[in-house]
Order: structure tokens, then sequence, then C-alpha cells
């Protein structure tokens, strides 16, 4: 029996199925919001058991007569519990990018079904834009 056949007929199957395939190109960035909801977004939950407890009623803005930008959040506790949450502001200019003007977390202790008005004033006049992030207490 001949073998020779049999092995070039192996070598160009296997030719065939591995190919000369080559990886793509450098792949394009892709936006989701999955990953930009805190450059797009005022008030943003930070984790799943605020996502369940606390939302935003409504937001205030407005500008001091020294430029400053003055913001007020009315937080809301949708549960039937007492839940203790922490909150801050971070500042952005008139691009989104953060003006360095970050207050420090503070602990917000919100009762069964209440709302509670939460007041933030940027340091220096670049503020134009904010987030405020809002996550449980640590």
């Amino acid at each position: 029996m001949n073998t020779k056949p049999f092995i070039l007929l192996a070598v160009a199957g296997l030719a065939l199925l591995g190919g000369c395939a080559t990886e793509p190109g450098p792949y394009a960035a892709q936006d989701t919001t999955k990953y930009t909801v805190e450059n797009t977004e005022k008030f943003v939950l930070l984790d799943k058991p605020t996502q369940a407890s606390v939302t935003c009623t409504g937001l205030q803005e407005a500008l001091l007569p020294d430029g400053r930008l003055d913001v007020v959040a009315n937080v809301k506790n949708r549960e039937n519990r007492r839940i203790e949450v922490q909150i801050n502001c971070v500042f952005k200019d008139d691009q989104g990018f953060s003006t360095g003007d970050e207050t420090p977390f503070r602990t917000l202790i919100l009762d069964e079904y209440s709302t509670e008005a939460v007041h933030f004033t940027a340091m220096n006049t670049l503020a134009k834009k904010y987030t405020i992030r809002v996550r449980q207490a640590r």
C-alpha cells in the first residue's frame, strides 16, 4: 500500500484548515454607557444596594454671585427602612474634566421613604458641570 498520497492529502487538509489566518488590526474603541456613566450623568449610584434603595427626585443648579456653581440634590430613600449612604460631588469644567474640586464622601442617613436635600458648592469658578455620587456607607 502506497502511503505517499495519503500523507500529501493530510498535509494539504491541515494547510487548508490552519491556513494563513492573521489577526485583524487594532480594534476601534467602543463607547459604552457601562464605563462612561460617571462622565455623562449628573447623579450616579455606585453600587447595587444603592440602586435599589436610593433615587434622586430633583437637582437644582445655581451660579453664586462670585461665579461658583452651587448644587442641591434631593435624595430619596425608596425603602421602608432607615438606610445610611455616603454622598459626594465631583465638579467638572465645561468639557467634563474634573477641576480637582471633589468633595469628600459624607454620610447621609435617610429615614423610611424620606427625602433629604444635600447641598454642594464648588470651591472655584472653573466648575460648569458636576457628578453627584452615592454609595453604600462603609
